[in-house]
């Protein structure tokens, strides 16, 4: 009862965002009864004055005055610049931003129970990011942004159930077969950049926390899996960094590539998810990034992270990885979304590891078709069966298809539906404890920021 009031007070907050921003952003003015007729005739004009007063906004990208803002992924990778954006934005001398998503479901990762593994849950995972631009003179522009989010209270201390899922601690265990829960600040940032001509800028971005200059833009912030309510098996292959209690990051962008680098903090997060923890910059990586048409956003990155885990004190990672983003606009309403991305983790001693993942959205009109494959290789120690097989490393697979209807929408939030099956492909020996085949599905509602028309 307690965790389902919790998840109805989220649905309940975000939706009063929503709201209150969409009375903000149409609260009429007062009227007069004897103008009404005359006002009738300024509708056109009224119409065409907000509209222009809409396109007075920045639309710049948050550490770039020279790139569209459709380019901005999460911390400071790209995006391809046909991204849409979904976020309700206001501001004129200063551009203000929020997004989100927020997902109230039912799921169970083993429908016909075929092994002893599986788990049926009802949460919320959720997030919430405000985003602020503001040019400094003629060539400079300050950016802040924190994201929060309400998982430890939606979610609890051990996340939700999901199958050959590891990473991270719950009382002082691994997590296996459970996605953990995000910290209440998942970002914490500012960053100023400077553009010394059209083709060249430089920018500084510092996040407490926030996320280094590693892999592709971090799973939420991808348009290709924004409908998709679980985290990626390959999420601590590829993107797991992007809450770092400790970022500093330096940049530099010529004219469609850029390059950039950070000292950061290579533990992750602690259990306590309300907290800040010890800020340690023992940690280093880089990024080449490159945009070569509006379509397309591709990025090659290593990471030297520093004991990451908790529970294995001596082990260092170095984490590769390189992703291939893609975005097309085929009609007003109508729009594709996918991402190829490949992740490698080598603690040395023989122990490395590689996964791929391939995602796609296609939206057209108020439905959306979306999949997820996944391709990883886990040793034992990280799904904790040593016991059971001592040293040994599976190739683990599984297909996500899901479907999502927008049911309301208000031009400053919408709400849809969907439902979502994933099949997982277990290597032989692990068919004893998850079962030859195991099915998950869940359905679910979806709170989020309406697409912005600009």
């Amino acid at each position: 009862m307690k965790r389902s009031l919790l998840l109805i007070t989220t649905i309940i907050f975000a939706g009063h965002i929503g709201l209150v921003a969409q009375h903000e952003h149409h609260k009429p003015a007062q009227k007069d009864s004897t103008q009404k007729k005359e006002d009738a005739h300024k509708d056109h004009s009224i119409k065409d004055d907000h509209e222009m007063k809409e396109m007075q906004m920045p639309m710049n990208h948050a550490y770039s005055l020279n790139l569209p803002m459709n380019r901005n992924g999460s911390g400071t990778s790209w995006l391809p610049d046909e991204s849409p954006m979904y976020m309700y934005m206001t501001g004129k001398k200063a551009a203000w931003m929020i997004h989100g998503n927020i997902f109230l479901r039912y799921k169970h990762t083993d429908i016909f129970k075929s092994g002893s593994r599986g788990g049926s849950v009802i949460d919320a995972p959720n997030w919430l990011m405000g985003m602020v631009n503001k040019p400094l003179g003629k060539k400079g522009l300050f950016t802040a942004k924190a994201m929060l989010s309400l998982d430890p209270l939606t979610e609890g201390g051990d996340g939700y159930p999901l199958l050959f899922q590891s990473g991270e601690t719950y009382n002082g265990q691994k997590l296996v077969d459970r996605q953990h829960p995000h910290d209440l600040f998942s970002e914490l940032s500012i960053g100023y950049s400077y553009s010394f001509t059209k083709n060249m800028d430089a920018f500084i971005y510092l996040g407490y926390p926030g996320e280094p200059a590693l892999g592709a833009p971090a799973f939420m912030h991808r348009i290709s899996s924004m409908n998709n309510p679980d985290a990626p098996l390959s999420h601590h292959w590829q993107d797991a960094t992007h809450i770092t209690f400790g970022v500093a990051t330096l940049g530099f962008r010529y004219k469609n590539f850029k390059l950039d680098g950070s000292i950061f903090t290579g533990r992750e997060p602690d259990e306590n998810r309300y907290d800040f923890d010890e800020p340690r910059f023992d940690s280093y990586s880089y990024r080449l990034s490159y945009n070569p048409t509006a379509n397309w956003a591709v990025q090659f990155s290593q990471g030297f992270i520093n004991e990451p885990e908790l529970l294995e004190p001596e082990v260092d990672v170095i984490r590769t990885t390189a992703s291939v983003l893609y975005s097309k606009k085929i009609k007003r309403d109508q729009q594709y979304d996918a991402a190829l991305t490949w992740g490698f983790n080598d603690k040395g001693d023989g122990h490395s590891e590689h996964s791929i993942l391939f995602e796609d959205n296609h939206r057209f009109g108020k439905n959306v078709l979306y999949s997820r494959y996944e391709w990883v290789q886990k040793f034992t120690e990280e799904l904790d069966l040593e016991n059971e097989f001592g040293e040994a490393r599976f190739d683990i697979h599984a297909i996500s298809l899901g479907y999502n209807r927008s049911l309301w929408n208000n031009r400053t939030i919408e709400l849809t539906a969907g439902v979502q099956a994933t099949l997982n492909f277990p290597a032989g020996e692990l068919k004893p404890l998850y079962g030859d085949f195991p099915v998950g599905g869940q359905i679910y509602i979806q709170l989020r920021p309406a697409l912005h028309r600009h």
